[in-house]
Parts: C-alpha cells; structure tokens; sequence
C-alpha cells in the first residue's frame, strides 16, 4: 500500500532541503573567501595603483555612520573582525573606513595611542613578511610605489601601524602581518584628522553599537 505525503509534509522538507543546501553553501564560500585570502601576495613593492583601482566596493568606502559608545570624538577604534576602522565623532556617529587586516594568526587586540606620524614612510619589511616571499627588498624608500603607501601612523611601542597601500584590492582582506591598511585617499583623510596620541582600540570580535 502506497502512503501519501501530505502536502504541507512535503513543502517541509522541501524546505529544511533547501536551508541545509544554502548552509552548505555558505560553507563553500566562506572556504573560497579564506582561500583568496591566503593567495593574495603581502605587497607588491613598486606597482603603482590607478585612480580606478582605488574605487573600493560600496562597502568598504568611507562613509559616515551611526555608532554608540562611551568613547571620546577622536578616538579611534579597529574592528578586525569587520575589516572596519570608526574614527568617534560627535552624537553616536563615527567615519568608517574600510581596511585590510593581519592575517590569521597575526591579529590582535589591544589599546594603544598613535606615537609617530609619517608622510610617504619608507618600508623595511618584517621578517615574517621576508620568510613568506624572500624574494622582497629589504628597504625601500618612500614613494607612489610603495607597499606603505602615502601615510603611516605608529601604534604605541609596538611594530603595527595604520597605513596606506599600493594594493587596493587588499582592503576588506586578512593578508597583513597585523598592520592595518587603508587605501591612499582614506589614510591621508584620516592623518589628517588625527594627531600624535590619538587613543585606538583594536577589537576582534563583532561590534554591536554600529
């Protein structure tokens, strides 16, 4: 004897086929998403983007936004999970920048305060960087063409920086050695609205206030 499936039974299971399906496929391309990652180069000393390249998707543009918090207008606050930086402004609104972030492994938290500003800095890659592509200079002065790009801000006795780049394409990514990268239009916006002592805060898990 053949049993029936009730309409609303098989609309059921249609359904929960589908969300496993869609889950399935977010996993594939969350791993694609990792894996491009991983296979972008740190920098690429010398190349010098265009005007075109630096239009960054619609998410990732400076833009201001509502953000609340009991910090300061001024300070500055990283959200690596986000690939976002908020500069505090007045009345719960931030700008927001979109950013690259360090890569797995090399993230981290913590507050610091801007200690040094530099206009084109010269580059001298960190060993970790030399290791993964030994093929890089070991110097390189400041420039268009360099992976710094046109601004840097130290962050306290540490060796991180908020800078510019020469890889627009980078920004959204984790493929730094824990720095953090804007491109050249938004790190001269941002050096110019901010001074030596600036108070950051590098958080890594999702913000809730923005």
């Amino acid at each position: 004897m053949t049993t029936k499936t009730k309409p609303w039974l098989a609309a059921l299971r249609t359904g929960l086929m589908t969300l496993a399906a869609s889950g399935m496929l977010f996993g594939v391309l969350a791993k694609a998403n990792a894996a491009s990652d991983e296979n972008l180069t740190d920098d690429k000393p010398g190349y010098v983007p265009s005007a075109e390249e630096e239009q960054l998707d619609p998410q990732f543009q400076r833009t201001e936004v509502f953000y609340r918090t009991n910090e300061a207008p001024g300070t500055i606050i990283v959200q690596t999970s986000e690939r976002y930086l908020y500069l505090i402004q007045p009345n719960n609104r931030a700008l927001r920048y979109g950013i690259g972030v360090g890569r797995d492994g090399f993230q981290w938290q913590g507050l610091v305060k801007i200690t040094q500003k530099l206009e084109w800095p010269d580059w001298r890659p960190p060993p970790e960087m030399i290791e993964r592509q030994p093929y890089l200079p070991r110097f390189m002065a400041g420039g268009p063409g360099n992976p710094l790009g046109a601004r840097a801000m130290h962050l306290g006795a540490t060796v991180y920086r908020i800078h510019g780049t020469n890889m627009p394409e980078t920004i959204g990514t984790k493929v730094s050695s824990g720095c953090f990268r804007l491109i050249n239009p938004d790190v001269i916006d941002l050096y110019n609205r901010v001074p030596v002592g600036t108070k950051v805060i590098v958080r890594q898990a999702p913000s809730v206030s923005s």
